[in-house]
């Protein structure tokens, strides 16, 4: 008998895609970190966050802030606008690149390239929210911050390594963007014709 031919599609996912779902990973895990911590900004004395602040044991008088909470503990953050609205953006970018990265992956396991594309678009659009939520976030805190500097009753601060998370996490974010939007015009995938012949009399 004469031999058959069949004609399969193979369909071959860009790996700058992979990497982009890896960076919105590492932006989840980073912006956690950073809303959990208290090391956003420091002083002798004392350590602020988005949504605490703690005051060592020995604190000198008077407290930053002219706070009247108890030192050795931890409390809940001041009711402070910048802090309040850099938290806000921060959950805001924590959520939206959740989805982003929901997206992304959706995108990596469609196998119909309009799905695909679909799927990757909306990722594009959210992780630029998600970015320009961080940076807004990490602009306003240190300027907000310091614009009460005389207010604060020390001389001295540092922004903590969670602040810098932000930044990390900003930078992740921004890769992420680009490597979404690389050859997006290709629909991100491409396709391969391969003819695999079969022998009839073979499977006889």
């Amino acid at each position: 008998m004469a031999p058959t031919t069949t004609i399969e599609t193979v369909t071959i996912t860009r790996p700058l895609k992979v990497i982009a779902f890896i960076c919105g990973v590492i932006v989840v895990i980073l912006m956690i970190m950073a809303l959990a911590s208290t090391d956003w900004l420091m002083a002798k004395d004392w350590r602020q966050g988005l949504f605490m602040h703690c005051i060592t044991q020995d604190a000198d008088d008077p407290l930053p802030f002219n706070i009247n909470d108890t030192p050795g503990d931890c409390w809940q953050a001041r009711d402070v606008a910048y802090i309040r609205a850099a938290a806000a953006l921060c959950v805001i970018t924590l959520v939206t690149d959740i989805v982003a990265t929901t997206l992304t992956g959706l995108g990596l396991r469609s196998k119909d390239h309009r799905t695909k594309y679909k799927f990757y678009k909306g990722a594009v659009y959210v992780m630029v929210l998600s970015l320009i939520s961080i940076l807004i976030a990490l602009v306003i805190y240190p300027v907000c911050f310091a614009a009460e500097f005389n207010k604060s009753n020390r001389n001295e601060w540092e922004f903590g390594w969670a602040y810098g998370v932000g930044w990390g996490a900003a930078i992740f974010l921004f890769g992420g963007v680009i490597l979404l939007l690389c050859d997006k015009e290709s629909e991100e995938i491409y396709f391969k014709e391969r003819k695999i012949v079969h022998d009839s009399d073979s499977r006889a």
